[in-house]
């Protein structure tokens, strides 16, 4: 603590007098070692005018009103309106890169129930933030990956808990995490734990899909029985890969968790910062990993059986929960009644699905390319006045006398144009079919139908000529 109370700098203190305090004999955060030449960079390369002290890393703060310019008018409708497009071409512009996944997935989630996500960095609370987010992403999982089975499991007195079991209904999933919200975080986790009985859990998964852990962790401790060592082989001997999202800090057997059992990267840890990063890495989850072992990189057949719907005269009994209804989908094989699908026959251990699903599972193998930017030049030759896809009226186009007219008038546009991915022009092109879309149609076809309208309706190719 006496090392604290030197650090202390009083309010009322000028620039001068904080330089000469912190120039003493002993060594501190923000002054570096004590023999450290005055002269020398910092590591940012930031001094505070002509006195000799550094610039501490809180001081150099970004803030987001900072980019905020009024227009001509007086407003911040236009620059209001860039940010929210470019906020929209932020989660367009990844990589494309057509690559072997493993499209039916076997994921694991363990939660923290512990006392660390009572804190309230996270609005409301860390574990009222993680149950919705954890909601949005059991949605958002079975509608990215149809075919796959997702289950829960929460780490809480030093115990594992087990919340859903592994299964393809997305429904028991939500109801058991509906009822947590009545209850308390408490207690020491257990990583070892929750990893054991989630391995427990995917020993059944068949080797033609993934076996993944994913875990989200607001501690910075795990109470465990025994070597978590030895858990972390046996996930490897088990080809179970284990990706973490830290709520807290880094915690470095998370960071050896992950890179042991993703072949040394440690891309699957993250540590989210607030409420937005934490939402967007629980949704990058949603896309099926990189196939990287030999062994599922080789081909195999897979059988699967395509049911139809049937409703029958009186009530039967289904096989997969034993209860009474009418309609259901007989098995291709054995004629056993399931709920729902996609499903694993209980009876002779088929699976079960629609030809949708196999068709919605299919873009992650081959996603929709990015569209690029159209500049004014473009569009004034392109002749396009309308969306291709919604009809909606682009932006009149204008000559270059008149755009730089406007960039005088409104500082705002410049700001605007520098922001990546943005058109100036509002408009952006498919480069197979070359049709103009706006920003709005640009998100839908790659979050949504990821097919190009304009590609789709392309009758080009299909001319029949008639003699």
């Amino acid at each position: 603590m006496a090392d604290s109370d030197g650090e202390y700098m009083a309010d009322e203190l000028s620039d001068d007098d904080i330089s000469a305090q912190v120039g003493g004999g002993h060594a501190t955060r923000s002054s570096g070692r004590a023999n450290a030449d005055v002269s020398s960079s910092t590591r940012g390369g930031d001094r505070d005018g002509g006195n000799n002290r550094r610039k501490a890393a809180w001081e150099d703060i970004q803030r987001s009103w900072d980019t905020v310019v009024e227009g001509a008018d007086g407003s911040i409708n236009s620059t209001i309106e860039g940010l929210k497009e470019a906020g929209k071409r932020q989660r367009l512009l990844r990589d494309t890169t057509p690559l072997q996944r493993g499209i039916i997935r076997h994921l694991i989630l363990i939660l923290d129930l512990s006392f660390a996500m009572t804190e309230k960095d996270l609005r409301p609370t860390r574990y009222l933030l993680t149950l919705r987010y954890a909601t949005l992403f059991v949605t958002e999982f079975f509608e990215q990956n149809p075919i796959s089975q997702l289950g829960v499991v929460g780490m809480r007195d030093g115990l594992a808990i087990r919340i859903s079991d592994l299964s393809g209904n997305p429904v028991e999933h939500l109801t058991a995490l509906s009822a947590l919200r009545t209850q308390d975080p408490q207690g020491n986790p257990s990583l070892q734990n929750a990893l054991e009985m989630s391995r427990a859990g995917l020993f059944h998964a068949p080797s033609h899909g993934t076996r993944e852990i994913q875990i989200i962790f607001g501690a910075l401790l795990s109470s465990d029985p025994g070597d978590i060592h030895t858990t972390i082989g046996d996930l490897i001997k088990d080809r179970i890969r284990v990706s973490v999202i830290g709520l807290a800090a880094q915690v470095a057997i998370c960071a050896e968790l992950c890179s042991k059992t993703n072949n040394g990267n440690t891309a699957s840890y993250h540590v989210a910062t607030d409420e937005q990063h934490f939402h967007k890495l629980f949704m990058d989850v949603t896309t099926p990993p990189v196939t990287r072992s030999a062994k599922q990189n080789q081909s195999s057949l897979l059988m699967m059986g395509f049911p139809s719907r049937t409703v029958g005269k009186s009530v039967t009994l289904c096989a997969c929960h034993s209860t009474l209804s009418r309609g259901g989908y007989l098995c291709s094989r054995c004629g056993s009644k399931v709920c729902a699908l996609p499903a694993e026959c209980p009876a002779c251990g088929l699976t079960l699905i629609l030809s949708t699903h196999l068709a919605r599972s299919y873009h992650h193998l081959f996603p929709l390319k990015n569209w690029a930017e159209v500049s004014w030049a473009k569009a004034g030759r392109s002749g396009a006045t309308a969306c291709y896809s919604c009809g909606s009226a682009f932006p009149a186009v204008r000559s270059k006398a008149e755009r730089d007219r406007e960039k005088e008038d409104d500082p705002g546009l410049v700001k605007d144009s520098l922001i990546k991915g943005i058109s100036e022009s509002g408009r952006y092109m498919c480069e197979v079919c070359g049709n103009h879309f706006c920003i709005d149609c640009d998100v839908f076809a790659h979050e949504v139908v990821h097919n190009c309208p304009g590609c789709q309706s392309d009758a080009r190719g299909n001319v029949v000529t008639v003699s």
